[in-house]
């Protein structure tokens, strides 16, 4: 069954249901009889859920199709403007703001409905009566709890308790089936039929709409048909390439998980052709938008602009109003079940091929104590659903089966020079891997001789780690560092490893990096053992706020985390095109990551398929796979993985030096003062000559 014949069988059956909703919405708009300042409040939220059904019969008799452009564009920014930061201060969605209305007691309750009754945008469009219809009682439940007095606080947050625990089952088993699913992708038909000439299209979506994703329509509509075909051929091919290369089999897949950001869809179109000749149908979903799904404020699927990352942080931790045991265990049955019952089809996904952006005015985001935040116990049960949700995804999709790919462009908030960046990066994203193949695998030889590495940062880089390597047993057959000549991560540039951690010891510094969304300055992170001993930041005046957002965001509520990859990057023509342009801040960690040495903290960067022998171009097998905390999964899986993955990246210029130290006790250098000095590496000076050179 189609997704379209799937959702109007379910708005058959909850038709009448979804008539008296909306008819008491209508009524609460006029009525005054609770207590003030909760009037205005309700009314302001029953006014928006009308807004949303009148978008939702714009898009049930087809009249949406039927509004000028101009019409389009107004109803967008009427329904994310009490979110954009001109509004926000003073929005309900602010959870500032509605303590400070609304009062303690309720304030940060009634912000987080706000936020949840806010997912009935993408409900809307989707004509998703049901959804909608579930939306509306919940609101209409608690106004009714203030209806003859101001009610108890326990009385309020079991229903919203009972509003997730409920629809769980709803929300949580559609998410999954939709990744699973091709049939249920509504968006894979918009993109197939639309007419991407006509910029109306991108408001059919109802994510936010900017200069971002029209400026990369536009721009993607004058490019010819031969670099769209060329940078869909990149997308799809690393895909495929990254199937072979670790020995796994594509034609037992029939599903990929297509993840993309709005305004990419010329490309998009392509490369949905291009997996269908492989055997491939797409899954395309839209990014969470329930407190029930999401992941904190990380979106994972396709989406729009964000109206205001503050509003995404803000209400990252949601769930603390009503998590516990209980409703975890729910949830995890709920997956399983749903697993379960789809696991034959669940068999066929090969994984996701992921089209990043980048180019947004970095974001550091504003602490707020209004903000609801997880106790310590919820702590320990966020950390419980990553790992058993973790274990449950790879049980139904088998790490040792599936692959991915990954390749990022910039959008025109980036500044002026956009068009000459996103040429620069086509170029990038299209560098010769024979070349870079070689000098890495130079650079391998030399790495293989040592029993550790050394990197020293310069100036006021704090930086001075020494990183313990996988002691070779066969040296004929056997390498440390993978020679990454893009495939699954493009674009081409990097050796890396899987540390030993006993003896990975020292401080990691950089004055500046962006990761996964969030500006970090001054990051300094210090490892005993290959594990993280302490952490700080100055993004804060507070220390103790400049940990916790670390502890957050970086170590995602783990006491610690283990390195999991040490990587050489070599791509010096990424990272002078940082430089030429001013856009080092704006790099996305994918390319960021191939411009100096990164550390990435959480899991080895072969989780979940440690056991799955990987070889390199030259023929030698890929050892260096599995460190002390991963191979725990041979008596413990919960103890091996930490389902977090964050790379971090010193930049050439803050470099003194990158040597080896052998058994004998030679040193052999490989960068000294931001230069590749190693005999058969300088190849990779020649795009620093040339931009020092200018």
């Amino acid at each position: 069954m189609s997704e379209m014949m799937w959702q109007t069988e379910r708005n058959k059956m909850c038709a009448e249901r979804h008539e008296l909703s909306v008819e008491r919405l209508n009524q609460i708009m006029i009525e005054e009889g609770i207590a003030k300042p909760y009037v205005v409040y309700f009314q302001e939220m029953a006014a928006f859920l009308l807004e949303l059904e009148a978008v939702r019969i714009k898009i049930a008799d087809g009249s949406w199709d039927n509004l000028e452009l101009q019409e389009m564009k107004e109803l967008n920014t009427l329904l994310y403007s009490d979110v954009l930061p001109v509004k926000y201060e003073k929005s309900y969605a602010n959870p500032a703001f509605a303590v400070q209305e609304l009062g303690e007691t309720f304030g940060q309750l009634l912000s987080m409905l706000y936020a949840e009754l806010r997912s009935g945008i993408a409900y809307a469009f989707e004509n998703r009566k049901d959804y909608l219809t579930i939306l509306n009682e919940l609101l209409i439940e608690v106004y009714t709890c203030f209806e003859e007095e101001v009610p108890e606080f326990k009385t309020v947050k079991e229903i919203i308790y009972w509003y997730a625990s409920d629809y769980c089952d709803v929300f949580l088993a559609d998410r999954i089936e939709e990744q699973l699913i091709p049939e249920l992708s509504i968006a894979t038909e918009w993109i197939m039929e639309a007419d991407l000439d006509d910029e109306r299209y991108l408001y059919r979506f109802g994510e936010y709409i900017t200069e971002n994703e029209i400026g990369t329509a536009r721009h993607l509509a004058n490019l010819s048909d031969e670099v769209l075909q060329k940078m869909a051929d990149v997308y799809t091919e690393g895909y495929r390439i990254g199937f072979i290369n670790t020995g796994k089999d594509l034609s037992k897949k029939a599903v990929v998980d297509l993840r993309y950001c709005l305004g990419f869809e010329r490309v998009v179109k392509i490369a949905i052709e291009n997996f269908r000749k492989m055997g491939l149908e797409p899954a395309i979903y839209r990014a969470a938008s329930s407190v029930i799904t999401r992941k904190e404020q990380f979106k994972i699927g396709y989406y729009g602009a964000i109206a205001n990352p503050q509003y995404d942080y803000d209400h990252r931790s949601d769930q603390a109003l009503f998590m516990d045991k209980r409703y975890v265990e729910r949830k995890l049955d709920i997956l399983k079940n749903t697993y379960e019952k789809n696991k034959d089809q669940a068999a066929l996904m090969g994984g996701p091929a992921v089209m990043e952006i980048f180019g947004e005015k970095p974001f550091s985001p504003d602490s707020k104590q209004e903000n609801l935040t997880y106790d310590e116990a919820q702590r320990e049960l966020t950390l419980l659903y990553t790992s058993k949700s973790g274990q449950l995804t790879n049980q139904y999709i088998k790490g040792e089966e599936r692959s991915f790919t990954i390749v990022a462009y910039p959008i025109p908030e980036i500044g002026e020079q956009y068009k000459e960046i996103f040429d620069e990066v086509i170029k990038i994203n299209t560098l010769d891997a024979n070349l870079y193949e070689k000098v890495q695998q130079t650079m391998i030889d030399a790495l293989d001789q040592g029993e550790a590495v050394r990197i020293l940062g310069k100036g006021e880089n704090k930086t001075d780690l020494t990183v313990q390597l996988y002691k070779l047993n066969d040296p004929e057959k056997e390498t440390i560092f993978e020679n990454c000549v893009a495939d699954v991560n493009i674009p081409v540039g990097e050796v890396f490893t899987s540390p030993v951690l006993e003896g990975t010891n020292g401080t990691l510094h950089v004055s500046k990096v962006f990761l996964e969304g969030l500006q970090y300055c001054n990051l300094e992170i210090q490892f005993k053992d290959g594990m993280i001993e302490s952490y700080t930041c100055s993004n804060f005046e507070d220390e103790e706020e400049n940990k916790k957002y670390i502890y957050d965001n970086i170590l995602h509520n783990h006491p610690t985390l283990p390195i999991g990859e040490f990587a050489i990057g070599t791509n010096t023509t990424a990272y002078v095109a940082g430089k030429k342009y001013n856009i080092e801040d704006k790099m996305p960690i994918l390319i960021a990551e191939k411009t100096g040495p990164h550390f990435a903290v959480g899991d080895t960067c072969y989780s979940w398929s440690e056991d799955i022998k990987v070889y390199n171009p030259n023929g030698k097998e890929i050892v260096a796979r599995d460190n002390s905390v991963s191979i725990l999964r041979k008596e413990d899986i919960e103890k091996a993985y930490y389902q977090c993955h964050t790379d971090i990246t010193i930049p050439y210029e803050e470099l003194e030096e990158i040597s080896v130290l052998t058994k004998d006790g030679k040193n052999i250098i490989l960068l000294k003062d931001g230069r590749f000095v190693l005999p058969g590496t300088e190849v990779l000076n020649k795009p620093l000559d040339e931009y020092n050179g200018q």
